[in-house]
């Protein structure tokens, strides 16, 4: 017996000893051989996560390491580890290094996927974290907040690293300041890949924030240093800057629709970034508020937004501010930026009755600003006499008026090495450069996580056919693949007893010369689910075989909140016979639905009940809206009972700038005059941020309302007919332009919405056309 005891004895050490052997580095292959391993590290140990999937695993990693021999949690192959469904990571303690770790698939179960800090009194200090990877990783419900990586403690570095696709309520990543245990801090924040972040349309979408307007005169001390931000859109504020004393150097912003934003804070330095907004709209550059700020040696190019979001802006303050305010800009300096094709550099920005104190005790020198069309770039809202102009150097071709701190000369561009168009004159007394150090995709992030964009777009798959008959547009919605393109055969007729649901980009259109009809017998035709974008060509929907309930539409959104936004594109179609004793609509976006683009061209609404666009649901009045750009051209609307459009955006917040509104080239007949159209109106606006409204005809309609509220709101409504119809109704108290409005009878083409010959509506358009619609 003791014989075969000892022999037990000597197998299980055996199986112990082969067991160590495949655990090398303190290999663990679950949360419980984790906990052990992070329980029994000594400085220089190495605990490594084994390949394969963790899911539902929170982990906590606290100890004492050394500067010399720092506790490492790492992976045991790089990729593939990977953390999903509801997991996170928090780090405490001192000299620990977190390397490897991908977060996908799934979402944090509690305010942070990393924390600096298990608790408000065990925080991280010397800690880094580096190569890891947060990729989508986001909470199903929209409007839920939580962050990726929150930072606390002291001396802590975050490099290396790559973030992309955060798509729910809350910033990316914050240093948080809200104990004394983390403040002058001395973080590093470097060569991190920021990828794409949408745009959120409400506040809560930056991608970096230093401290919080709790604490907005305490300083930080963090270097924001060689990170990379693609596209991170989420909303005006990239970086919001809410602390003393933190440094911006030689990062690189690409299409960001945002500027780095000194909101609070004072002694701030931005030194060496370059912004590239290659034209797309809302791109920006530096936004200055706040006392003693540094803005020295940064590169613009192709930047075209305005207001908040110009290429740089230097707001005006609240006299005697709160530090949650708008603190003055006082004794500030801002030398040696390069300004290439970059639209609007705004002084005394955001001058009201509350932000009256313009800047002072300033300067702006040795700056280049050079615009191969635009010769009004420079704009003063308020008074700029507290402000030195020195040595700056415009190109010949600009006529703004300006003082004698602003230089004309011949300017050229130049390539150099790195690929940056490059000033050069005989003015410049200094050659314009770009740092070595200046980030790039290259150098940022991991080197083994791909940064491509892996976003499937509409038109991108394979051709399907959907024959005529009944659910066979069901059948062949269900069994696509993303990006597919289902064609209809011309002319015949489809039936749908059950709603099609989109959950993936997929396009629908007519193969041949005459439209394909879709009928409906349920309360939609279509319905656009989380993931999916839906593109409709050369198709006529008919709403003879709808049930008459009341909430019917041909196209509706989620009831669920969609995390991911969705573009809707509407070409060449027809919509009538939508009429019920309750409310038809075309278009019903729900709570909680975001659209970056709503495109209807070329299309014709006739005898509908409802609205042809419904987009008013977003009404706690918090600055949230459903669609970021909203474009209608070249329509015919008639006979339609409700507001032929419905779009609010409410409240007064300041952070994001849609909706975006395109109407151009309609013509509504007989619009809005419905005993249930509570709007009374033909368009209902409300607190939409841009409007161009020209070369319409309205006839018999009802008016347009506009309610105008929220900053600097630019209205256009330019060359419009209203015969026999209402015109504008505009509320609030905000400027709006209105241009060449006439009540002529519009003289129609029997049958048609083209213009007769002596009709004295030709030639009347903008453009030099038409009103009305445009004849291809």
């Amino acid at each position: 017996m003791k014989v075969f005891s000892r022999y037990i004895s000597v197998l299980v050490l055996i199986i112990f000893l082969s067991c160590a052997k495949e655990r090398p580095n303190g290999l663990v292959n679950d949360i419980s051989e984790f906990n052990e391993a992070v329980s029994n590290a000594q400085p220089g140990s190495v605990i490594t996560l084994a390949n394969g999937i963790w899911e539902n695993t929170e982990l906590v990693f606290q100890g004492k390491g050394t500067k010399e021999k720092p506790i490492i949690l790492t992976v045991e192959d790089k990729g593939k580890v990977i953390l999903s469904g509801t997991s996170n990571l928090q780090i405490a303690g001192e000299y620990l290094i977190v390397n490897g770790l991908v977060f996908k698939d799934g979402y944090t179960p509690t305010n942070a996927v990393i924390s600096f800090r298990k608790n408000r009194e065990e925080l991280a200090n010397n800690c880094r974290l580096t190569e890891c990877v947060i990729d989508n990783y986001n909470n199903p419900e929209r409007q839920v907040q939580d962050y990726w990586v929150t930072i606390y403690g002291k001396n802590n570095r975050i490099d290396h690293n790559h973030f992309a696709g955060k798509k729910n309520l809350g910033v990316t990543m914050i240093v948080g300041l809200d104990t004394e245990e983390s403040r002058a801090n001395n973080h590093s924040i470097d060569h991190n890949y920021f990828g794409p972040r949408p745009t959120y349309g409400n506040n809560g979408g930056e991608t970096l924030r230093i401290g919080t307007s709790h604490h907005a005169m305490e300083n930080s001390n963090t270097i924001v240093e060689s990170n990379y931000f693609d596209r991170t859109n989420g909303e005006h504020e990239i970086i919001s800057n809410k602390s003393g004393q933190n440094t911006f150097k030689y990062n690189t912003f690409f299409e960001c629709t945002g500027t780095l934003t000194m909101r609070h804070g004072n002694e701030t330095l931005v030194d060496g970034n370059v912004f590239i907004g290659n034209g797309k709209p809302s791109t920006g550059g530096v936004r200055v508020i706040n006392e003693s700020q540094t803005v020295i040696n940064n590169y613009h190019i192709g930047l075209t937004g305005y207001r908040f979001r110009g290429a740089f802006v230097m707001m005006n303050g609240v006299p005697n501010s709160p530090p949650n305010r708008y603190v003055p800009v006082i004794d500030s300096k801002v030398d040696n930026n390069t300004f290439i094709n970059c639209d609007h550099i705004l002084f005394g920005a955001g001058n009201d009755a509350e932000r009256s104190q313009a800047p002072k005790n300033s300067q702006f020198t040795n700056n280049i600003i050079y615009h191969e069309k635009d010769t009004n770039t420079i704009v003063f809202k308020d008074d700029g006499s507290g402000i030195i102009f020195k040595d700056n150097i415009l190109n010949t071709n600009s006529t703004k008026n300006l003082n004698a701190g602003f230089e004309k000369a011949d300017i050229q561009l130049i390539r150099n090495e790195q690929g940056f168009l490059i000033p050069v004159s005989e003015a410049i007394k200094e050659p314009i450069s770009i740092s070595s150090k200046i980030a790039t995709k290259e150098n940022t992030g991991t080197t083994w996580y791909s940064k491509e964009d892996q976003t499937i777009t509409l038109n991108s798959g394979h051709v399907l056919v959907a024959e005529p008959g009944i659910n066979t547009l069901y059948d062949v919605t269900k069994s696509s693949k993303p990006g597919d393109i289902i064609t209809l055969r011309s002319g015949g007729e489809y039936i749908l007893t059950k709603a099609a649901k989109v959950k993936h980009p997929l396009t629908f259109k007519t193969s041949g010369p005459n439209k394909a009809t879709i009928f409906f017998e349920r309360m939609m035709a279509f319905e656009i689910q989380d993931g999916g974008s839906l593109s409709l060509e050369n198709i006529a929907f008919n709403g003879a075989k709808s049930p008459d309930y009341a909430g019917n539409s041909v196209i509706v959104t989620s009831k669920n909140s969609m995390l991911n936004n969705y573009k809707l594109f509407i070409e060449d179609c027809e919509f009538k016979n939508m009429v019920v004793n309750h409310s038809f609509d075309v278009l019903r976006a729900a709570k909680g639905t975001f659209a970056d683009t709503i495109s209807i061209q070329n299309s014709t609404f006739k005898n509908i009940s409802g609205s042809i666009t419904a987009l008013d649901n977003e009404t706690d009045d918090i600055g949230a809206y459903n669609v970021e750009y909203l474009i209608m051209k070249n329509n015919s609307i008639s006979d339609v009972q409700g507001a032929a459009l419905r779009l609010y955006r409410g409240g007064k917040d300041e952070s994001t700038f849609g909706p975006f509104l395109e109407m151009e080239h309609n013509v509504f007949d007989h619009v809005g005059y419905g005993s249930k159209n509570k709007y009374k109106a033909t368009v209902s606006l409300y607190g939409v941020q841009e409007i161009d409204i020209k070369n319409n005809i309205f006839k018999d309609s009802k008016a347009i309302n506009m309610h105008l509220v929220v900053g600097e709101p630019i209205v256009k409504v330019l060359n419009n007919n209203f015969y026999n119809s209402e015109k504008l109704i505009v509320t609030g108290d905000q400027k709006y332009s209105v241009e060449n409005t006439w009540d002529l009878e519009p003289k129609f083409k029997v049958g048609t919405y083209n213009l007769n010959e002596d009709s004295l509506l030709k030639g009347k358009a903008t453009d030099g056309g038409d009103l009305g619609i445009r004849i291809q």
